[in-house]
């Protein structure tokens, strides 16, 4: 599949629009050339924490325009998955805001008693109770799912243990293995094409991270688009055996006119669509 068969978009967040709260390269451009040309798109992350409302906000901090409407988190995913699984079940959450609002929305109810499952996402702060309950109820019979398989999430002092560690920790002490929805699962992309009618064969994926964006993106058959601006260099791409169909350095490179061409204001480009 070329580029110019490409009618829709999934595109991770951080280290491809984003890098630290500041926007790369492109990324507002970018934006903007889909809604122009009223393409569908989706912003994808594996972060559960935020609600997608929190989410275009501070990509809106960062100079990007995202509807909330175009954003896809690991929460959501879960949240969509738990629904076509059984309706209006019951579980017990670990996990902030972003979550806890999606499973509501999807007509769960939230409860410590007899859930039918165990539902683990990020947060800032796991409770030694929270964990315990969490074994507990799984050890009774509870299903168990996790929102992602990061087992460490950035921070300005360092990394901090995120959902993986979690769930490793809660995994030891039961011998029972969760079902991962997000990243690199390509249930969270399928969902995703879902959520905007798109189809696999005319959709592309652009992440920066070989392990989880490209390979989900490539086993859920799409078009995979790896930038060099987030965590990736071409030396790690040689650590796969697996390939993307592009490799570029970052998403400028996905405009229809050059960067340097809208930013000179070259009468003879800007604009074009």
């Amino acid at each position: 599949m070329d580029r110019p068969q490409i009618e829709c978009w999934l595109t991770d967040m951080d280290g491809v629009l984003v890098q630290e709260n500041q926007a790369l390269p492109g990324a507002a451009e970018l934006l903007a050339q889909w809604r122009r040309k009223d393409v569908p798109y989706l912003v994808l992350t594996n972060n559960s924490i935020y609600t997608a409302r929190d989410l275009s906000a501070r990509l809106r901090h960062s100079g990007l325009t995202v509807p909330e409407d175009r954003i896809w988190t690991s929460a959501m995913a879960t949240a969509d998955f738990l629904s076509n699984q059984v309706e209006s079940g019951t579980a017990f959450v670990v996990g902030e805001v972003g979550l806890t609002t999606a499973i509501h929305e999807a007509g769960f109810i939230m409860t410590e008693t007899d859930p039918e499952f165990v539902v683990v996402g990020e947060t800032h702060t796991y409770s030694f109770e929270s964990i315990t309950k969490a074994i507990r109820l799984i050890n009774n019979g509870a299903r168990f799912i996790v929102t992602n398989p990061d087992a460490t999430g950035p921070s300005p002092e360092g990394v901090l243990p995120a959902t993986g560690s979690i769930a490793a920790l809660i995994t030891k002490a039961t011998g029972r293995e969760p079902y991962v929805v997000g990243k690199p699962n390509p249930m969270m992309f399928r969902s995703a094409l879902n959520r905007i009618g798109a189809h696999s064969m005319t959709t592309a994926m652009i992440g920066d991270r070989m392990d989880t964006d490209i390979v989900a993106g490539m086993e859920a058959g799409m078009h995979t688009v790896l930038v060099l601006s987030g965590i990736s260099d071409h030396a790690e791409v040689l650590k796969y055996p697996f390939r993307p169909n592009e490799i570029i350095s970052g998403v400028h490179e996905l405009l229809d006119v050059p960067l340097a061409d809208m930013e000179s204001g070259d009468p003879d480009t800007a604009g074009i669509a």
